[in-house]
């Protein structure tokens, strides 16, 4: 199986801005995984700390 997460961040924010909003989106996802089944085609949409959809994990096979 293979997990993959995709985020967009935003170009015009700072690097520390970008640094910030993506580790908060890798601590949410990864204490929240284990909800999840894993099966392959399973899927999520990926939030900001503003709430905007900035990208989504996808499983699929190997």
């Amino acid at each position: 199986m293979k997990f993959l997460l995709e985020v967009t961040l935003d170009d015009d924010a700072s690097a520390e801005d970008r640094a910030g909003e993506l580790g908060r989106v890798l601590r949410y996802w990864g204490g929240n995984v284990h909800h999840y089944a894993l099966r392959d085609g399973d899927r999520e949409a990926v939030y900001d700390s503003g709430y905007r959809e900035v990208g989504q994990w996808r499983v699929i096979a190997s």
